[in-house]
């Protein structure tokens, strides 16, 4: 045993802390540092463009608590993760069984199924609002060659179908990701158990729901976890494409903090709503992390 204790140690040790000290810098910096001004900003009337900052208290707080237009961002992020995650993770499921076939060119496929991944969301937004164009758009187009519709939809102005349609598009950006988790599920899945489900007589359909789909658990907990968490913080397609209308359908969380923080220029309301949306994700973690136990589990 060392009697001289963690001194000696550290000292011993020197080099590797030496090569340590930037990270922990920049850490400490950008993360610790700006994580305590950020609490120290949620009890203060904090105005970028007036000099006087007073200490308020607890009342960011409460008026969170009451704030209604804050509820509503809540209620929309909600309905955007609760239909935007199912979506990609089946999407993506579905595709990575068909790339998972042996077909010709699935290489091919593969890479043009996970494009939209690679693609920086503010084009992939961009893009998707001149198809959602009233005027111009190729989806109205189409839908009245095919007349499905009368009359040219407003896609992004429209409040009942503003929500669905950044949901679409986010889930045509996100599905690729989850194929190419799948898809490595799927390869790690021993061909043995597929084998002895066609010994019994089992068909591709219950292969699929007492093989694959048992085996695949991990990778759909880990899925679910992660586009939770990413769509918790939806901003860049409600920033590009609707900038949270029409009548605030779309306004998310994150995007409601933006506009305290960069329209409304209250510093502190808006890191008192940055410390909700903390609150939410670790009770989402917490979630994950008791999922998590129940698998190892069972």
């Amino acid at each position: 045993m060392n009697r001289r204790g963690l001194p000696a140690r550290v000292w011993k040790e020197r080099s590797a802390y030496v090569f340590l000290l930037p990270g922990m810098v920049i850490f400490s910096v950008f993360t610790l540092a700006a994580l305590v001004f950020a609490v120290y900003l949620t009890f203060h009337r904090w105005s970028i463009i007036e000099p006087d900052k007073p200490f308020v208290g607890l009342d960011n707080y409460r008026d969170m608590m009451h704030d209604e237009r804050f509820v509503e961002s809540v209620l929309n992020t909600v309905y955007f993760s609760g239909a935007s995650v199912p979506l990609s993770m089946v999407t993506g499921l579905l595709l990575a069984l068909l790339v998972n076939l042996p077909l010709r060119m699935r290489g091919l496929f593969r890479a043009a199924f996970y494009l939209p991944v690679v693609t920086p969301f503010v084009v992939s937004a961009i893009l998707w609002k001149w198809l959602y164009n009233s005027d111009y758009g190729l989806f109205n187009y189409y839908l009245l060659q095919a007349h499905i519709i009368d009359d040219p939809l407003l896609w992004l102005s429209d409040k009942n179908i503003a929500m669905p349609a950044v949901i679409l598009m986010s889930v045509w950006a996100g599905a690729g990701f989850s194929m190419v988790v799948y898809l490595a599920g799927l390869q790690a899945i021993p061909q043995e158990l597929y084998e002895a489900a066609r010994i019994d007589g089992a068909g591709a359909w219950h292969r699929l729901r007492y093989v694959t789909i048992p085996m695949l658990r991990p990778t759909t907990l880990f899925l679910l976890v992660m586009g939770i968490i990413s769509s918790l913080q939806v901003f860049t397609q409600i920033f590009v494409m609707t900038n949270g209308g029409p009548v605030n359908r779309t306004t998310t969380m994150v995007y409601y903090m933006y506009l305290w923080a960069f329209k409304y220029f209250d510093m502190g309301y808006a890191s008192t709503l940055a410390f909700a949306l903390f609150l939410m994700l670790l009770v989402f973690t917490a979630l994950q992390l008791r999922l998590a136990r129940r698998g190892a589990v069972a």
